[in-house]
């Protein structure tokens, strides 16, 4: 029989039996090797927890001693840095030696200037090495302190560790203090900054100021400032101040710096024989010369000058340059006021002597040069002493402003009550010349109204008036200030001469005087600063017409009366021809005596200096008079014999003579503060005249 096809379903399940069965097997064996392998298991963790009981011990050990090596480190550590430090220390000490060998054998300027550069350098770095030994040092000692009580205490090392660090510890301290400050203040580095404090004082005792005496008589804009120093000149200082200012020396440097300094300036102002400066008391400046005051007050103007804008601005760019990086830049100013203050207050003393002295006329035109100079260099000088350093030197000088101010604008008041006041009860010279008191006055007024002396003269009114009236006033103009004030001197002139006037008892001599003084203030002022101040129309209605009226009087006085004697008489019929001829012949007597009694007391009394008054006058006086009189010889030929009388022309000649060569004219003082401008008319003396000419 043929074998039947397998059943396809019959194989599958045959062949996941056959499957199962090796499925069984395997997890059997399985099962019996995770038994097995539980059993090693338990005895390995038996084996680990007996190993581990053991080494417990071991690890708090391994602890134990990294934390004291973390500790010892941590206080060996600050110690070697410290040893590294001495070790800089000890290196730039040899170094130091080395350069200051080295210094010592440049003699060229440059070369010793650039080995100071190195030598600052080496003594800045000593310096910080020292600083740091002094800083490092005290934590070293604490932290050594700790480790060793530590181990003390624990016991965690053995007794000769400790021991050798505790030694190590007592010996530091010791070093600590002794050693540390025998490097700082008496080793190398004291006499490095001996050193250097020697060649501080060298090179600032080098740095000269230009010679200024050259400066004088320049024009302001000249006068500048110079570099006192090179660039590496200047350097160096810096260094040397900021180096001895950083090792406690800055008091030093400053005296140093200051006492220098000011020597140097001193004597660079002393190049211009300021002697005159020894004086300075007001006693002692009443007693000199007029000359000496004079000369001084000029000196002391132009030295002042040359001391603010060359001098001391030098001397404080310096100071600047070289001390403006200690303190920041807090000290440098008040060492510059240091130096200035001594110098200004030299001059300051002067000007103040010359203003608290004697308030004579004279003296207000140097108070006014000193006050003008002291104006000009206001804004230069408040820029120089900026700041609270210069507060009181810009104090003194304001004082020393409104000192001149004061005496300035008293000088000035005081001349005019010393017009007014001049009443020596004696009438006018026999002459009739004009005073020398007017001369000096109106000299005076004129040079005071002069383009030097007006604006400053006006603005010491303008500043007395405000410090009267207040800042919040409204004063007058400069101009209208200046007037006022010189018209009240003015007056008080007219009022002197009007009372020297009263007391003439010559009615004559009194217009001649009178007439002199006004034509003289009128022509001396006219055409001058003063005259342009005051005003044409004001100086023709105070002084011209007042001297034509006073000529007008005068030619009335001297001239008309001899005239009258000329009158010619009415005839009357019961006077017969003998009688009129005794008339006639005894008036042209008179006449003629009164001519020579005039002429006598022209040649010997009256004076007119005048040249071209004089010439008016003349030609006034001959046409009144010989007019006059040859009308009358010729009216009354009949009664007179024309032959035995003077003709026309030597009366005219005479009269001419009078006028000219025979009229005494007195010479001039001289007066530097004016000149004689002598150019006017008067061509008529009569009142209508007079007053039509201000018309």
């Amino acid at each position: 029989m043929e074998p039947k096809e397998e059943d396809p379903t019959l194989a599958k399940l045959q062949s996941a039996c056959s499957d199962l069965k090796k499925l069984l097997h395997s997890s059997a064996s399985m099962e019996a090797s995770l038994e097995k392998m539980d059993k090693n298991f338990d005895t390995l963790q038996e084996t680990l927890s007996t190993a581990s009981r053991r080494v417990g011990p071991l690890q708090s050990l391994a602890i134990a001693s990294k934390a004291l090596d973390t500790r010892i480190n941590r206080a060996v550590s600050p110690a070697l840095a410290l040893l590294e430090s001495f070790k800089l220390a000890e290196s730039l000490q040899h170094k130091l030696l080395q350069l200051t060998s080295e210094l010592s054998s440049k003699d060229a300027p440059k070369k010793r200037l650039k080995a100071l550069v190195k030598y600052v350098d080496c003594v800045d770095k000593l310096n910080a090495a020292i600083n740091s030994i002094s800083l490092e040092c005290e934590p070293a000692i604490q932290k050594l302190q700790e480790v060793v009580e530590f181990l003390s205490r624990t016991r965690a090392t053995d007794q000769y560790r400790t021991h050798r660090l505790r030694e190590t510890l007592i010996t530091l301290k010791a070093l600590y203090e002794t050693e540390v400050d025998a490097m700082r203040f008496d080793g190398l580095l004291d006499e490095a900054l001996l050193n250097l404090q020697d060649e501080y004082e060298r090179i600032l005792q080098q740095l000269r100021h230009r010679n200024i005496a050259e400066l004088q008589g320049d024009a302001p804009a000249e006068m500048m400032a110079s570099d006192l120093g090179t660039e590496l000149e200047v350097e160096v200082l810096r260094r040397i101040s900021e180096t001895l200012a950083a090792n406690d020396c800055l008091d030093i440097c400053i005296d140093i710096f200051v006492k220098v300094r000011y020597r140097r300036a001193a004597k660079a102002l002393m190049r211009l024989n300021p002697d005159y400066l020894r004086t300075y008391t007001p006693e002692e400046i009443d007693n000199m010369e007029w000359e000496s005051l004079e000369t001084a007050t000029a000196l002391w103007i132009q030295h002042f000058e040359l001391a603010v804008k060359t001098v001391l601005v030098s001397e404080k760019k310096l100071c600047k340059q070289v001390l403006s990086g200690i303190m920041e830049g807090l000290i440098w100013t008040e060492c510059f006021v240091k130096i200035a203050d001594k110098i200004m207050a030299v001059f300051f003393r002067f000007g103040e002597g010359v203003a608290r002295s004697n308030k004579e006329p004279q003296k207000l035109f140097k108070l006014l040069d000193m006050f003008d100079s002291l104006e000009k260099l206001k804004t230069q000088f408040s820029e120089i002493f900026e700041g609270e350093a210069g507060a009181d030197i810009c104090l003194r000088f304001r004082e020393l402003t409104k000192l001149l101010v004061h005496s300035s604008s008293k000088v000035f008041w005081e001349f005019g009550l010393q017009i007014e006041g001049n009443q020596d009860g004696f009438p006018p010279l026999q002459d009739g010349s004009v005073p020398k008191l007017v001369r000096y006055a109106i000299n005076y007024l004129k040079y005071l109204t002069t383009e030097n002396y007006s604006a400053p003269m006006a603005k010491v009114l303008r500043t007395e008036q405000i410090w009267k009236a207040g800042v919040l006033s409204q004063p007058e103009t400069d101009e209208n200030l200046l007037k006022d004030a010189i018209s009240s001197v003015m007056e008080a002139i007219q009022r002197n001469v009007e009372s020297k006037k009263s007391r003439c008892r010559d009615k004559i001599l009194s217009h001649v005087f009178a007439m002199n003084t006004y034509w003289y203030i009128y022509m001396r002022s006219r055409s001058s600063e003063l005259g342009k101040l005051l005003g044409e129309q004001w100086m023709k209605k105070k002084y011209k017409i007042i001297a034509e009226e006073s000529a007008y009087m005068y030619q009335k006085q001297a001239w008309g009366t001899l005239v009258n004697l000329l009158e010619k008489e009415e005839s009357n019929r019961q006077t017969n021809k003998e009688s009129m001829g005794a008339v006639i012949r005894g008036k042209m007597e008179a006449f003629l005596e009164g001519l020579d009694e005039i002429s006598k007391r022209h040649r010997t009394s009256y004076t007119i200096p005048d040249a071209d008054l004089r010439i008016q006058l003349r030609e006034a006086s001959v046409k009144l008079v010989v007019t006059a009189y040859t009308e009358f010889l010729t009216s009354y030929s009949y009664f007179l014999q024309p032959k035995s009388y003077l003709p026309p022309d030597s009366i005219q000649a005479m009269l001419g003579q009078l006028f000219n060569d025979g009229h005494r004219v007195p010479r001039l003082s001289k007066d530097r503060m004016a000149g004689d401008n002598s150019a006017g008319e008067i061509k008529d003396f009569s009142r209508s005249r007079s007053n039509a000419s201000d018309q």
